[in-house]
């Protein structure tokens, strides 16, 4: 498999993300349903604390790709949902955990008026490629 990143500007690098990823001879792609601040009976986990829910997502995610034999560094694309856009560029430490990883995505950061449960404050969405 091999991946190019296509990024016709730079001043995306200061916010982490590709604007493209052009993947050829992939054997495998895994489309990531929507991970959310849920443990493993689906409870809430961090109600109200916008950096646990994030890191909690993100622990869902490294979760199911591992289930698929595949790692973060795999992400070529993330989808994140907010309710509060602002908290959540504020308590975004844990989304380094990517780049520590060498994962390097497309991404859309869009703000909503609720997720799934009014208790979520962010929900993350991945595409994988092996």
């Amino acid at each position: 498999m091999e991946r190019r990143i296509i990024n016709p500007w730079t001043w995306q690098e200061q916010f982490g993300f590709n604007h493209g990823h052009e993947v050829t001879g992939a054997e495998r792609t895994l489309y990531l349903a929507g991970q959310v601040s849920l443990d493993d009976d689906g409870n809430l986990v961090h109600d109200g604390d916008m950096a646990g829910q994030i890191n909690k997502s993100i622990d869902n995610i490294e979760t199911v790709l591992s289930a698929a034999d595949m790692a973060l560094s795999d992400i070529v694309r993330l989808t994140i949902f907010t309710t509060d856009v602002d908290l959540l560029l504020k308590n975004g430490a844990g989304f380094a955990r990517f780049g520590e990883a060498g994962c390097q995505f497309s991404q859309s950061l869009i703000g909503v008026a609720r997720l799934a449960f009014p208790e979520l404050l962010v929900e993350l969405e991945a595409t994988a490629v092996a």
